[in-house]
């Protein structure tokens, strides 16, 4: 029976999509405020099982999967909304549901053989099966290409060797994609990358925990240091359409481009509890709300919520597994980058607002801001990704021999209208061959105006024109702070044999 017929009944009509997701937003208000104290149970490491059953029993993981599997479809306009809905109760549940869909059936829909699909896919209808990618080791992080994780092929299967870890769901997942090069006669490792479907219910394909970490926030989630010595079918191999390297940089661009679904239920919440607290909390007579600071931080966070609605109108559009993404590298980490900048500036602004209460792990501001840091670091750290979108745009600038940015900027697809807002600030002539740091600034800025593009075209599509004016406004002081830091020419350097001549006690009166 597909998830519509089953849904169809349960319920009593036709599931179309909107009576789906609300199923499953009053399925976890009742989860989280009815059923346990969410507040204790987020202070808590993993879910008590209760609770993920009742969350599965929507099956909010259809949405992934194509209909003739007996899922929803894959569209991705339906994977973002629930991924919102989870979010605004949940970041950790979120992250659970994005890691199964954006990093297993994603990737198996595109790349999976035919012949593993339909009863991976059962399994996770029927069964409530969890799914998730294992590419980082414990010396190669960012550094993917050069990861050790080696198999070789025996006997028509493959033997895959190495040590993963920080890999969402660690010990609950039932399937893994496994990453690894293939070795040679000689021990060496080719260049090239291949996935692997590792199934938990095979004794052959099970994967040794060796280590649970003790990770800072996002509790519901396991991670961990994983073992692999495993044998799997050589069907379980994924097809790429070109090169390996190529279907990574598939996977990783789309999971980053579909980033803002998870975060927008958590921005939204996040400015339904700052106004909801500003409102409420009267300090020296009056509510904070009508205090102007208080007001500039609410802004901030409504223009948060406007950018990111802008970039799930874009992901929706262009993130189909379809699409190849490969070589989309620009938008996708320029939408992952600001938008969990955005999370967790917004979470720090909450935490502000609410003072001493909201510094509790177990209050939502608390746990809002260590729970949405982790999203600036992993699958890609931001600090990297901000300087891989400026040396995109400065190739693209020496092809063209352009090297006035607003000029290019006033010209590229991405960002030709957003230039208009920065006729001044933008007009100067970038250096080509500039450090490193200044990358990473010129990534933010340029990532900014990238958002500001999205959401004109959101404005342009008949959302709220106040929220539109309000975020681009927003958004235009933010670059504009930031490119006065970037054209300051003043580098500042570490001292590292700092401590001879530094000790301030020597330098007290007495």
């Amino acid at each position: 029976m597909s998830i519509a017929s089953y849904l169809s009944e349960e319920i009593g009509t036709s599931v179309e999509f909107e009576t789906f997701r609300d199923t499953f937003s009053k399925k976890l208000h009742k989860v989280f405020s009815m059923r346990g104290d969410f507040d204790e149970v987020s202070t808590s490491r993993g879910l008590p099982p209760f609770m993920m059953r009742e969350i599965q029993s929507v099956t909010p993981l259809s949405v992934f999967i194509p209909e003739e599997y007996g899922g929803r479809g894959g569209h991705v306009h339906e994977c973002q909304s629930i991924l919102a809905a989870a979010s605004y109760e949940s970041l950790a549940l979120s992250l659970t549901l994005g890691i199964n869909g954006a990093l297993f059936l994603q990737p198996l829909t595109k790349y999976g053989n035919q012949a593993i699909k339909g009863p991976i896919f059962e399994r996770f209808i029927e069964e409530k099966n969890l799914g998730g990618l294992m590419i980082t080791e414990p010396d190669y992080g960012t550094d993917a290409l050069n990861m050790q994780t080696s198999y070789t092929k025996e006997d028509g299967s493959y033997h895959l060797e190495g040590t993963k870890h920080w890999a969402g769901l660690t010990g609950w997942a039932d399937f893994w994609l496994v990453a690894a090069r293939r070795q040679g006669a000689n021990g060496d490792l080719d260049r090239d990358i291949d996935f692997f479907v590792a199934d938990m219910n095979q004794p052959e394909q099970m994967i040794e925990v060796e280590e649970f970490y003790e990770n800072l926030g996002l509790y519901m989630i396991p991670y961990g240091r994983n073992r692999v010595d495993i044998q799997v079918p050589e069907a379980h191999r994924l097809q790429p359409e070109s090169t390996g390297i190529k279907m990574m940089l598939d996977i990783l661009h789309r999971s980053r481009i579909e980033f803002p679904g998870m975060g927008m239920g958590f921005l939204q919440r996040i400015l339904d509890e700052g106004l909801e607290h500003c409102r409420e909390r009267f300090v020296g007579g009056k509510p904070l709300i009508e205090y102007d600071q208080v007001r500039r931080r609410l802004a901030n966070l409504q223009a948060a919520y406007t950018a990111c609605s802008a970039m799930c109108l874009h992901t929706s559009e262009h993130a189909h597994t379809d699409n190849n993404l490969a070589g989309e590298a620009l938008s996708a980490n320029a939408i992952k980058t600001v938008v969990t900048d955005l999370m967790q500036n917004a979470s720090q602004s909450l935490l502000q607002l609410t003072g001493g209460t909201g510094y509790q792990l177990d209050h939502v501001a608390g746990r809002s801001v260590v729970d949405s840091r982790p999203f600036q670091i992993f699958e890609g750290s931001n600090d990297v990704l901000y300087q891989q979108i400026s040396e995109s745009v400065l190739k693209s600038m020496r092809d063209l021999k352009e090297k006035n940015l607003h000029t290019f900027l006033s010209d590229y697809e991405m960002t030709h209208r957003a230039a208009d807002y920065f006729e001044d600030t933008l007009d100067f002539e970038v250096d080509l061959s500039i450090p490193q740091r200044k990358l990473v600034e010129l990534g933010r800025i340029l990532g900014r105006v990238i958002s500001m593009e999205l959401t004109i075209e959101l404005g342009d599509r008949g959302f709220r024109s106040d929220l539109i004016s309000n975020c681009l406004q927003v958004f235009r002081k933010d670059v504009e702070g930031r490119v006065t830091a970037y054209r300051n020419h003043e580098l500042t350097d570490v001292v590292e044999d700092y401590v001879e001549g530094s000790a301030w006690l020597d330098y007290v009166n007495a």
